[in-house]
């Protein structure tokens, strides 16, 4: 099993790859999402924030939102440490989070934002691409961090 600082070091050592990658297709556009995603799934969406991690802690004062998540799952469980199925759960947690804290605002501002309006026009007609190199970048720095654990490739 890695540590903390290996982790870290291969987030920042692939997230630059990974990004020329996603600028092949789609330009700067995909360089800045894929670069950001990898960084953002290594470091705050890491399969760690089932233990009291580096991760965790960079959540800062709202690490105590994925006290809930730690406490349901087991570290390396199957669900936090898989392929698809640990990005997927903590993508779905942090929306439900999110969406429990944002919903006193959305009942404030219903009628000045149309987000039914944007979600379906806009967003899939427009940046479904970048949308797919996020989900992309983040489950890749998932399997990153699942291989390091397994000692695949990482000593440390």
């Amino acid at each position: 099993m890695s540590s903390g600082s290996s982790h870290d070091k291969w987030n920042y050592l692939l997230s630059f790859p990974f990004a020329l990658l996603c600028s092949i297709d789609m330009g700067w556009n995909g360089f800045l999402v894929g670069g950001a995603s990898f960084l953002i799934g290594g470091f705050w969406f890491s399969p760690d924030l089932d233990i009291d991690s580096r991760p965790t802690r960079r959540w800062g004062p709202l690490k105590k939102l994925w006290m809930p998540y730690r406490q349901c799952l087991g570290h390396r469980s199957i669900i936090s440490h898989s392929i698809l199925l640990g990005t997927i759960s903590r993508l779905t947690y942090g929306m439900i989070v999110l969406i429990i804290l944002a919903s006193p605002l959305c009942l404030i501002s219903v009628q000045t934002i149309d987000i039914n309006l944007f979600l379906q026009h806009e967003l899939p007609k427009t940046r479904i691409h970048l949308v797919l190199c996020a989900l992309v970048g983040l489950e890749t720095s998932a399997w990153l961090h699942i291989i390091q654990d397994c000692n695949i490739f990482s000593k440390n």
